[in-house]
C-alpha cells in the first residue's frame, strides 16, 4: 500500500482520539469547570451534531478545492479546534470548540475515502478504506486510554494539547505523502455535485449506514453497566475488556475491506446479518463472564465489518459527480447512527423494558438496515436488466 494511505490513517488515529477521548474526561471536566457530569456528556452529543452539520456546510463551501488542498484545511481546522478546547476557559467555550473540530470530521473521512480508492487498483479499494480507518479503530484501543490516563494524571486541558501537537504531525505527513491534484479532481460546487444526494440508491445507502449504527450504539454505549451490572464484572475490569472490543474492531475493519473488494453487495448484506445475529447472541453471552468477554470482541469485529462495505457501497453508487460530498454525507450518516443509537438504548432502559433488553433490541436495528440494502440491491438488479433488455448491442 502506497505511504500516501497511511498518511491518511495517521490523520484518521487524530481525529478519532478527539471523538472518543472526552468520554475517559468527564468527571475531570465537569469538576474543573464547574458542570454536571450530564452536561459535560452533551460535549459527546455536540461534537456529533458539528459531524453531521459539517459534511453539508464544508461540501458547499470547498466544492471547486483540489482535494489534498481540502485534506490539509480540514487538519487545519482540526488542529485549530482541539488548540481551542486546551484553551477555553469554560463550558461553552469549549462545547464551540468541539463543535469547531467536529466539522472536519466527516469531510476528512468522506474526502479521504475517495483519494484512498484512487491510491490503489480497483480491486483493492475497499481495502484502502479500511486501512485508512484502522487509524480510528488503533485511536480507540490506544490513543483514547493514553489520552484519558494524560487527563488524569495532568488536567484534561493537558489531553487536548497532546492532540493538537497529533494534529501538526499529522498534517505534515498529508502534506509530504498525498499526491498532488489539480482541482478539477474535487466537486464542482454545481447542481449536479448536489444532485447526487437525490439519486435513490445514494439515499438508500445512507440511511442503510445510519440504521446499522443506531444498533452498534444502542448496545455499545451502555456496555460498560451491561457488563457490571448483568455480567457482574467490576468497573476496574471494563477497560480491559473494551480493549479486546477494540481489537474486534480492527479485525472487523480489514476483514470487511478484503470481502467488500472481492463481492461488495454479499459484502454489505452479509456483514448486517452477522451484526444482529451477533447482537442477539452477546444478549445471552452476557449473563457468564468468559462467554461475555468473547462476545464483546466479535461484537467489535462484527460492528466494524460493516464500515467498508458501506463506504464503499455509497462511493459506488456516487460515481463521478458528487463522489466526495455523498461520502461525507456517509460519514455523518454514521454519526447520526451513533447519536440516535445512545438515545434509543437510554429510552429502553429509562422508558422501555429495561438494561437488560438494550442488546437485544439493538439487534433488531440492524435487520433493518438489511431490509433496506436488501431492497436497494433488487431496485439495482432490476434497473441493470431493464437496460439489459433496452440496448440494442446486448440483443
Amino acid at each position: 500500500m502506497p505511504l500516501a494511505l497511511y498518511a491518511l490513517t495517521a490523520g484518521a488515529f487524530g481525529i478519532g482520539v478527539t471523538e472518543f477521548v472526552i468520554m475517559g474526561l468527564l468527571l475531570e471536566v465537569s469538576a474543573d469547570l464547574d458542570v454536571t457530569i450530564s452536561a459535560a456528556g452533551l460535549l459527546i452529543s455536540g461534537y456529533a451534531l458539528g459531524v453531521v452539520a459539517g459534511a453539508p456546510i464544508l461540501g458547499a463551501l470547498t466544492g471547486r478545492w483540489s482535494r489534498k488542498t481540502l485534506l490539509i484545511a480540514l487538519m487545519v481546522i482540526f488542529t485549530l479546534g482541539n488548540l481551542a478546547c486546551a484553551l477555553a476557559p469554560n463550558y461553552w467555550a469549549l462545547m464551540a470548540a468541539r463543535v469547531l473540530t467536529a466539522f472536519a470530521h466527516a469531510s476528512f473521512f468522506g474526502v479521504g475515502s475517495v483519494v484512498a480508492t484512487g491510491l490503489v487498483s480497483p480491486d483493492r479499494r475497499a481495502s484502502a478504506i479500511a486501512i485508512m480507518f484502522t487509524g480510528l479503530t488503533v485511536a480507540n484501543i490506544l490513543g483514547v486510554p493514553f489520552g484519558t490516563w494524560l487527563g488524569q494524571a495532568f488536567g484534561w486541558r493537558s489531553t487536548f494539547w497532546a492532540v493538537t501537537l497529533v494534529g501538526l504531525a499529522a498534517l505534515a505527513i498529508i502534506a509530504i505523502f498525498v499526491p498532488r491534484d489539480d482541482a478539477s479532481a474535487g466537486e464542482d460546487g454545481s447542481g449536479n455535485t448536489l444532485a447526487v444526494l437525490a439519486r435513490p440508491q445514494v439515499l438508500l445507502g445512507l440511511l442503510t449506514t445510519v440504521l446499522s449504527w443506531v444498533g452498534v450504539f444502542a448496545a455499545f454505549t451502555y456496555i460498560a453497566p451491561i457488563l457490571t451490572r448483568i455480567t457482574g464484572f467490576s468497573e476496574s475490569a471494563v477497560s480491559p475488556i473494551l480493549l479486546v472490543f477494540g481489537g474486534g474492531l480492527i479485525a472487523g475493519n480489514l476483514i470487511g475491506g478484503k470481502f467488500a473488494d472481492r463481492w461488495l453487495r454479499p459484502a454489505v448484506l452479509g456483514s448486517l446479518a452477522l451484526l444482529s445475529t451477533v447482537l442477539f447472541a452477546m444478549s445471552f453471552a452476557v449473563h457468564e463472564k468468559a462467554t461475555a468477554v468473547i462476545a464483546i470482541g466479535v461484537f467489535g469485529a462484527a460492528a466494524f465489518a460493516t464500515v467498508p462495505p458501506l463506504q464503499m457501497w455509497v462511493l459506488k453508487n456516487a460515481e463521478g459527480a458528487g463522489q466526495g460530498l455523498a461520502s461525507s454525507f456517509n460519514i455523518a450518516a454514521f454519526n447520526l447512527g451513533n447519536a440516535i443509537g445512545a438515545w434509543l438504548g437510554g429510552a429502553v432502559i429509562d422508558h422501555g423494558p429495561g438494561l437488560g433488553a438494550v442488546i437485544w433490541i439493538a439487534g433488531l436495528v440492524p435487520m433493518a438496515a438489511f431490509a433496506v440494502a436488501f431492497a436497494a440491491h433488487r431496485m439495482e438488479h432490476r434497473r441493470t436488466t431493464r437496460e439489459a433488455v433496452c440496448d440494442p448491442a446486448t440483443s
